[in-house]
C-alpha cells in the first residue's frame, strides 16, 4: 500500500506537466484559429469590395482573379486543423492582390483623365485656331473692302489704287508720314492675301524735264514699294515701274489737273497672283 502510494506521488509531477502543456497547446490552436478567421475575414472583405468594383473589374482583372484564387486557397486550408499559417499566408496574399488591383485602377483613371483633358486642351486648341482663322477671314473681308474703296478704277491691268500727290513733298521722292495709314492697309491686306502680287506705278505731270521726271516717277514708285518691303512683304511679289509724264489722268494746263496727274498707283493682281498687262 505504502510502495502505491509513493509510486502515484512521484509520477503526478508528470502528469500535471503534461496536462498543463496540452492546455497551453489548446490555447495556442485556439488563438492562431482566431488570427486565421480575422485575416481571412479581412481578404474576404477586400475581395468583395474590388470584385463589385465596374472600374477595378475593367483595369485590373488579372489581379482580381489572383485575388480570388488566393483567397479560395486560404478557405479551402482553413477547414485543417494546424494550418494557420497557411490561411494567413494565403489570406494575406488575396488581400495584397486586391490592394494591387485597387492601385492598378487608379493609375488607369488617372490616364483616362489626362487622355481626356489632352483631347480637351487639343479640341480647345482646334476652336481657337478656327476662330482665330475665322477672324482673319473677316478681316480681311474688312480689309479688302477698305481696299476696294480705296480704289479709283477697275481697268484691264486690274484693281488700281491711286496714292495722291499730297503723300510726296514736290519734286522729292520721300513719303510723308500721312501716308503711313494706307500703306499699313495695303499691306495688311496682302498679308491675308499671300497669293497676290502688286506692280507700283509712278506718274507726273509735264512740268520740268521729261528725263528728270521719268526719274522721279521710278523713286516715287520704288519708295512706296520700299515702305512694302519695309513691313514684311517680299520683293518677289512687288514689281516697279515708272511713267514719268505719260499716261495722264487730266490735263496739264491746270493746277488741279496736273496733281491728279502727279501719282503712284498701286496695281494688284487677281487672287492667283497674275497680274494684268503693262501698259
Amino acid at each position: 500500500m505504502n510502495r502505491v502510494m509513493s509510486l502515484a506521488m512521484t509520477q503526478a509531477p508528470r502528469v500535471i506537466s503534461a496536462l498543463m502543456l496540452c492546455s497551453a497547446a489548446s490555447l495556442y490552436g485556439c488563438a492562431g484559429h482566431q488570427v486565421s478567421e480575422q485575416a481571412l475575414q479581412q481578404a474576404t472583405t477586400d475581395f468583395q469590395n474590388v470584385k463589385e468594383d465596374t472600374d477595378v473589374l475593367r483595369g485590373a482583372p488579372k489581379d482580381v482573379i489572383r485575388a480570388g484564387e488566393s483567397l479560395a486557397r486560404a478557405e479551402r486550408l482553413s477547414t485543417f486543423w494546424g494550418s494557420g499559417a497557411d490561411v494567413n499566408h494565403y489570406a494575406f496574399l488575396s488581400s495584397r492582390y486586391s490592394a494591387i488591383a485597387r492601385e492598378h485602377t487608379r493609375l488607369m483613371l488617372n490616364q483616362e483623365l489626362l487622355a481626356k483633358s489632352e483631347l480637351e486642351r487639343q479640341r480647345l486648341q482646334l476652336e481657337l485656331r478656327e476662330a482665330k482663322l475665322a477672324g482673319l477671314q473677316q478681316q480681311g473681308k474688312l480689309i479688302e473692302e477698305q481696299m476696294v474703296a480705296l480704289v479709283t478704277t477697275q481697268t484691264d491691268r486690274g484693281l488700281v489704287m491711286t496714292l495722291g500727290d499730297v503723300l510726296f513733298d514736290t519734286g522729292n521722292a520721300e513719303l510723308k508720314p500721312s501716308a503711313n495709314r494706307t500703306m499699313l492697309k495695303l499691306v495688311q491686306f496682302l498679308q491675308l492675301n499671300p497669293k497676290r502680287t502688286v506692280r507700283v506705278e509712278g506718274y507726273t505731270d509735264n512740268t520740268g524735264d521729261e528725263h528728270a521726271n521719268l526719274e522721279l516717277s521710278k523713286e516715287r514708285a520704288q519708295a512706296v514699294a520700299d515702305v512694302i518691303t519695309d513691313l514684311g512683304i517680299g520683293e518677289p511679289r512687288i514689281q516697279v515701274e515708272g511713267y514719268g509724264d505719260q499716261f495722264p489722268m487730266d490735263v496739264n494746263t491746270s493746277e488741279r489737273g496736273r496733281a491728279k496727274n502727279r501719282r503712284v498707283e498701286v496695281v494688284f493682281s487677281d487672287e492667283k497672283g497674275l497680274l494684268g498687262a503693262k501698259r
